[in-house]
């Protein structure tokens, strides 16, 4: 596998002038950034629509887009909105943070024009044959949001209508006549969320920029995925889910992690040969060029938790499908490009699951320099076939962990290992050593590039509140930044291949 690099930036992370990152000019111009600096590869977070504490591990959909992403300025560009319906609207004036309630009542308003204006214009072909290609979750999925939100925002598992709770036909067709004009909303939404990502993703590809796409491992219980499969789910016998996932006490976290997504029922995924399973993937590598499973040791053993429980402490381990999942989805694909996130309890059996599988793990260096032991994340001990990342999205930035999180014995560590010089930075630092270790592909978060300390950090696990709303300044790309990325990137040898003339 040839040496590369790339940066994890999340869309929401992008410079743009209305709130929150989107697929504007802003995400055409990092990609550019991404050429110009010889990277091969850009990691972004999921993009699927948000329903709990803004994270996008929690959404209403394992297929559906978060369309807040979609570019207003290119729905300007359409004539599909106007100058004059930007007047008055608040996006948020912190040009630092995401304020997602000033982002949805300012983008839903001119959403909701731009659907208007081009309903009225009539649909067009292409509109058609998307709203045919996705029709197995498309109409699911606008199912669900409409009613969800004539049932003021609440779950379907609380929806009073239990005819409605239980998909019966009758149900369905009423409630689709019923809110039809909320029903057109979200497909017509979906459509341009995913015909604005494809030209961004066509225009990185063209450029030589491959796209690393995360996916989460669980979905929500507050999703159209659980309620228009819910066999596929532990359930009792109301159909609420009955146990919960996440992750038990450990030193990060004396009571454990409650994620409380939903736990999967494989004895029934098996009986379908892992349909939903290929269906959900088949999307993502249409989305994407390479695929991250977060939490993939889940596949191995998952953490069950009560439903109820206030703490992650009561769990228990079950086993996962292991390795009769992905051989169902390697015959049904063939190739399988995906990254796996075999960070928490590494256990022999998972090492063995990520080792049959041929997928590349992940290599974390702040969690390498203990003085005490001889870590598997240290450089010299990272294998060929491996991603090394200086940190994730969950992790501090190295500023952060550099001056705040760790003892002075893991600083001086650090420090001796890396030979780090009195004129170099510690992100400047654990950067070098990331792109200097054998792992094919090296990655670090855009927050480390820019030197940033830990109030820039995107996620604290197992906290709520001010996590998944940094952005980047705009301008924040210097000259001097384009040169020294670049320099690095070659003297490491992972610059881009040319393309070949055709």
């Amino acid at each position: 596998m040839k040496r590369s690099s790339g940066i994890l930036m999340p869309i929401f992370s992008l410079p743009s002038p209305y709130g929150i990152g989107d697929f504007g000019q802003v995400a055409y111009d990092f990609v550019d950034f991404l050429v110009e600096t010889q990277q091969s590869y850009w990691q972004i977070l999921p993009l699927g629509t948000l329903s709990y504490g803004e994270s996008p591990y929690q959404s209403y959909s394992a297929f559906a887009g978060n369309p807040y992403f979609i570019s207003l300025d290119f729905l300007r560009d359409e004539g599909l909105i106007d100058d004059k319906d930007f007047d008055g609207l608040d996006f948020g004036a912190n040009d630092q943070e995401v304020d997602y309630d000033m982002v949805y009542a300012s983008h839903d308003q001119l959403l909701r024009k731009a659907v208007d204006t081009f309903s009225a214009r009539g649909f067009s072909a292409d509109y058609e044959t998307f709203i045919l290609n996705q029709k197995e979750w498309l109409l699911d999925f606008a199912d669900y949001m409409a009613i969800k939100d004539h049932f003021g925002g609440v779950s379907w598992l609380d929806w009073p209508d239990e005819t409605i709770r239980q998909r019966t036909g009758i149900a369905i067709r009423y409630y689709r006549q019923l809110l039809a004009d909320k029903w057109t909303y979200h497909q017509v939404t979906q459509y341009f969320f995913f015909k604005q990502w494809h030209q961004l993703k066509a225009y990185a590809n063209q450029k030589g920029i491959q796209i690393i796409g995360d996916m989460p491992i669980y979905v929500s219980s507050d999703s159209s995925d659980m309620w228009r499969s819910p066999q596929y789910f532990k359930t009792d016998q109301n159909g609420h889910p009955s146990v919960v996932a996440g992750y038990p006490p450990d030193p990060f976290s004396e009571t454990g992690q409650l994620w409380g997504n939903p736990i999967y029922n494989w004895e029934a995924m098996a009986k379908d040969d892992y349909a939903w399973w290929k269906e959900r993937m088949g999307m993502l590598f249409e989305l994407y060029d390479v695929v991250r499973i977060d939490h993939f040791i889940g596949f191995n053993a998952f953490w069950e938790i009560p439903v109820g429980d206030e703490t992650a402490k009561n769990g228990r381990w079950v086993k996962g499908p292991g390795y009769d999942l992905f051989e169902s989805l390697k015959e049904h694909f063939r190739h399988l490009p995906i990254i796996a996130e075999d960070l928490g309890l590494v256990t022999e059996e998972a090492k063995a699951l990520l080792a049959v599988t041929g997928f590349p793990g992940m290599k974390i260096l702040q969690f390498a320099y203990d003085a005490q032991n001889d870590s598997d994340y240290l450089p010299h001990n990272c294998q060929k076939q491996s991603v090394v990342y200086t940190g994730t999205h969950d992790h501090n930035t190295i500023k952060g962990w550099y001056n705040d999180e760790i003892t002075d014995e893991t600083r001086a560590f650090f420090d001796a290992y890396s030979h780090r010089q009195s004129s170099e930075s510690a992100s400047q630092a654990m950067i070098r050593q990331a792109w200097s270790a054998p792992s094919y592909l090296a990655i670090t978060p855009m927050q480390d590039l820019l030197e940033l300390d830990g109030t820039a950090r995107i996620n604290s696990p197992g906290t709520l509140g001010g996590n998944w709303s940094w952005r980047m300044k705009p301008h924040a790309i210097t000259d001097d930044l384009i040169a020294s990325l670049t320099e690095l990137t070659r003297r490491y040898k992972r610059e881009r291949t040319p393309k070949k003339r055709t």
